[in-house]
Parts: C-alpha cells; sequence; structure tokens
C-alpha cells in the first residue's frame, strides 16, 4: 500500500525571526499612524489593534467624547477596510443590519427574490451604541460573529474576510437601552473600557480639532496584510508555562473548588471561548512587541479585558462592594 504524505499548511509552520521583523514594523506604522489622530488612548488602541490581529471583536465601553467611534473609524481607515457604520436604535430591525429579499419582475413577467445585502456585509462593522438595539436586532449579529455567516430565508450568506464587529456602548445611560446578554457579551474577545485622557493628551485634542486643519488618517495596511498578521499570530509557538498560566487562570474565575475562598464572590465564569481568546490574546501582543513568542506577562496583562464581561459576582460579593476587576486581580496574584 502507498502511503501519500501531505504537506504541511503554513499554520503548521512557526514563525520566523524575518516574519516577525517585517509584521513588526507594518504594524509600528499603523500604531504611528493612529496615534496622529487618537491622543492619549494608547493601551485601548494597542487592545483594540490585539483583538483585531487575533481576528476577534471588540466592545468599547466608555462615556460620550472619548473619541470611540473615532477610534473605530480611524481603525478601518489605517488597516484598509471596507468600514460601516449601524447607529442603534430601539427601533432598528434585524433586516436594517443583515439585509432583505426583494421581489423583483422581468419584462417577460417573471418574478423572482433577490437578496440586497445589508452593513453587515463588510470587513469593518461598527455597531454605534449596541446596548440601544433590541433584543432581537442584537441577536442578528451572532451567527455573524461566530460563523462568519448569516442565514436568510434559509439562504447562507458569507462574510467577507476579515471580518470584525467594534461595537461601541455608554455605560451611564440605562433608558432606552437593553443589556447585552451574556451569549451576546461572550461573541467579543474584549471588553475594553475608554478612559479620560490625561491633560497633556487633551490639551493636543483640544488645538488639533479646533484649529483650520484636522489630522487625517492615511492608509497604511491592506486587507491581505491584516489577514497575513492574524495568520502569523496563530503560528507564534506557546510554552507550557504559558498554557497552563491561561488555563489555571480562566478555571480559577469560575465558582467552584479550584478557586477557593474566591469562588464564594462569582456567580458564574468564563467558557473555554475565553481560553482561546486569552491564547490569541496574548500572542498578538507579543507580536506588537516584537517578540517571537508570547510570555506570562502577556497572560496577565491581557486577562482583564478578556474576562471581566465573562463572569459576575455574587448578589452578596456586589454588596461588599466587590468588582469583577477587583476579584480578576486577586486571580492574577496566584498566577504572577
Amino acid at each position: 500500500m502507498q502511503t501519500t504524505v501531505s504537506s504541511p499548511t503554513e499554520l503548521d509552520t512557526p514563525a520566523t525571526p524575518g516574519d516577525i521583523d517585517a509584521a513588526v514594523e507594518r504594524l509600528s506604522a499603523v500604531r504611528s499612524m493612529i496615534g496622529r489622530v487618537i491622543f492619549g488612548q494608547q493601551e485601548v488602541i494597542d487592545q483594540s489593534l490585539v483583538t483585531i490581529l487575533a481576528g476577534g471583536h471588540v466592545l468599547l465601553v466608555g462615556l460620550p467624547g472619548l473619541a470611540k467611534t473615532r477610534l473605530v473609524e480611524t481603525l478601518g481607515t489605517v488597516l484598509g477596510l471596507d468600514e460601516r457604520r449601524v447607529q442603534c436604535t430601539p427601533d432598528l430591525m434585524p433586516a436594517d443590519i443583515l439585509g432583505s429579499e426583494v421581489l423583483e419582475e422581468t419584462e417577460t413577467g417573471r418574478r423572482s427574490f433577490r437578496f440586497l445585502p445589508g452593513p453587515v456585509f463588510c470587513q469593518l462593522l461598527m455597531a454605534d451604541e449596541i446596548n440601544r438595539a433590541s433584543p432581537r436586532t442584537q441577536s442578528a449579529l451572532l451567527q455573524a460573529m461566530q460563523e462568519q455567516h448569516v442565514t436568510v430565508a434559509g439562504t447562507r450568506h458569507d462574510m467577507p474576510k476579515p471580518f470584525h464587529v467594534l461595537a461601541t456602548q455608554n455605560p451611564i445611560e440605562q433608558e432606552g437601552t437593553y443589556p447585552l446578554p451574556e451569549a451576546q457579551l461572550d461573541r467579543f474577545l474584549m471588553q475594553i473600557d475608554v478612559p479620560y485622557p490625561d491633560l497633556e493628551n487633551e490639551r493636543k485634542i483640544v488645538f488639533d480639532t479646533t484649529g483650520t486643519e484636522e489630522s487625517k488618517p492615511k492608509p497604511t495596511l491592506t486587507s491581505d496584510e491584516l489577514i497575513s498578521a492574524q495568520r502569523l499570530v496563530r503560528r507564534l509557538p506557546v510554552g507550557e508555562s504559558v498554557v497552563a498560566a491561561i488555563l489555571n487562570l480562566v478555571r480559577s474565575a469560575r465558582p467552584g473548588p479550584e478557586t477557593g475562598e474566591l469562588g464564594k464572590l462569582i456567580s458564574w465564569g468564563p467558557s473555554p471561548r475565553a481560553s482561546q481568546a486569552l491564547m490569541l490574546a496574548a500572542r498578538a501582543r507579543a507580536l506588537i512587541d516584537g517578540r517571537l513568542a508570547p510570555s506570562i506577562d502577556d497572560v496577565l496583562d491581557m486577562a482583564e479585558p478578556v474576562l471581566k464581561h465573562r463572569m459576575a459576582l455574587t448578589f452578596a460579593a456586589r454588596a461588599d462592594g466587590e468588582s469583577v476587576e477587583a476579584v480578576i486581580g486577586k486571580l492574577k496574584t496566584r498566577i504572577g
């Protein structure tokens, strides 16, 4: 019997220093270009880039006026992606996002349905104030975000490559909003909190945006180059100690005997999807820094934005003043 040996795929081949150097040079140019437009949000920028390099989706949570929308638009331009925006409102319908079928009649009188694609068929979809959309409309994004396709009238329609959803959310307004269900939150690789800028960067914002000319982003990467970088992330080797840190951290964020006393504070915790997200985020962060492999420090740095929207505390813990961020901090001390 003749035995055939299949050739290794690209993802089976470990990343080389040359691959890393070329990607780091391009990513450095991307970070520099975004920094010319977005001031004082370097950590937010880096975490957003990490999520996109990992092939995931981002939930940006912050008060109005903190450049969430501007960040998404800038990312679309700099990364060379086809970007579209959906302003979520309570009366927004699923068909307004996915598209719908329309009945057409030819000159001969023959009728047929034709699918008109909605704004979701792009490479970077910005869902502005996603918690203002009704649960029915929010759920329209679930299949697109996870399976990379949607089904309309029984027909499958694939999303373009790459496909990312960057959603924004205002944490203080409660009227006319619908909190995202846990299944929807779990689709986001990271929840990134957008803080206020410091004094010096707010000074830059004031001068840059109120003059006669405002800084504009320029395309720095192409979508094909971004896909190559995303594949490179998955080719980075991961040490056994890093894998153990990821598993220990995620499993300890669930209620049960593995968590110990902290488990009494946790109502429900992250699924294995969080382990996958943390693995990819640690790899992507290492690539941005120009390293050949992720470290435990990468795991610890990415832990909070990956885990905090995937777990909840008990009522008693919240009544005692505990927070998800504080519990994650305590869990990290066990690893680091």
